[in-house]
């Protein structure tokens, strides 16, 4: 009898759903709008994690009773006093489907690589880190700046932005950064750019971080420190998770997931830099799977099912139809 699996990837701005066999090929998909609780709250959540699963069965020709295992991957399920108000909204809408619930995040270590354990650093407008060992112990983050974990592409911008003004007020050293930016927005100088962002007639957000990246390509001290301080942080994140599920002496993969990494390979590099003082045999690799086919593959886990045939099988696929 053919076993179906349910992959489900949630975050703040879209949602989606992945149903295969147990032999990895693809049968159904889903996709909707944000899917965190905390964006569109209970009720939003369980209506969007409904119309996928409907949308993936349908595509499929299945009830949700033929779906044999379950993963989720939930932006916004970050402390365990979220699992039960999240298991009992998946208790519903899958009754009776044995499943695994994880941050969304997590999803990039099962697609990213065969083994199915180890660390996942993701960085794109923000950061997180999660990841676990060979016995299932999984490690995490706050996943907030506020307690220090910062190093995306809104936090490089944010701190580029202080040293332009330093450099401005002469409390830091001269960078380009200060003319990159009054380009990229069309301000007249850097008075002018200061002066605008303050009151609104300029606006540089997390999308202006290729310009600290292109003045750190051209020579810029300043530019270049930064980059090298978001690749250390990283890989500092890493070094959290590794400790946690005590794997430093192991031999493992550090998933990058995020286009952050796209923007200079100095961020890797002082990544590896970071984490190979602690675990000198990891190995640093980028994910090129959707993080979904980590949900579906969590989603096997649960019934014991092989998994590392069916990841490739799925990436195959999925690289043949996009």
């Amino acid at each position: 009898m053919t076993q179906y699996f349910l992959g489900i990837d949630t975050g703040a701005t879209k949602s989606h759903a992945l149903i295969a066999d147990g032999h990895g090929r693809v049968r159904g998909f889903g996709e909707s709008g944000p899917g965190n609780w905390e964006v569109v709250g209970w009720d939003g959540m369980r209506a969007v994690l409904d119309e996928i699963i409907g949308q993936a069965t349908s595509q499929a020709g299945i009830s949700r009773a033929q779906i044999s295992g379950a993963g989720l991957g939930l932006a916004g399920y970050d402390w365990p006093e979220d699992r039960p108000p999240h298991a009992a909204i998946i208790g519903q809408l899958l009754p009776g489907v044995p499943f695994a619930l994880v941050n969304d995040a997590f999803l990039g270590l099962p697609a990213g690589t065969d083994a199915g354990w180890g660390v996942v650093v993701g960085a794109g407008t923000s950061c997180n880190a999660t990841g676990r060992n060979p016995q299932g112990q999984m490690g995490r983050m706050t996943g907030s700046s506020r307690f220090g974990e910062y190093a995306g592409s809104g936090e490089l911008v944010l701190f580029a932005l202080q040293a332009v003004a330093r450099a401005w007020s002469r409390r830091g050293p001269e960078t380009a950064l200060g003319a990159a930016f009054c380009t990229a927005v069309g301000a007249a100088d850097v008075p002018d750019l200061l002066a605008g962002l303050m009151r609104d007639r300029y606006h540089i957000h997390a999308e202006k971080a290729p310009v600290v990246f292109a003045t750190a390509a051209q020579g810029d001290a300043v530019a270049l420190e930064l980059v090298r301080w978001a690749g250390h942080s990283l890989g500092d994140l890493a070094c959290g998770i590794i400790r946690q599920v005590e794997i430093a002496d192991l031999e493992f993969d550090v998933v990058l997931a995020g286009s952050f990494y796209k923007g200079s390979p100095l961020i890797q590099e002082m990544m590896a830099e970071t984490i190979h003082a602690l675990a000198p045999q990891a190995r640093l690799v980028h994910l090129t799977a959707p993080p979904v086919i980590g949900a579906v593959l969590l989603g096997m886990e649960q019934v014991g099912a092989a998994t590392a045939v069916a990841r490739r099988v799925l990436i195959e696929q999925v690289k043949r139809e996009t």
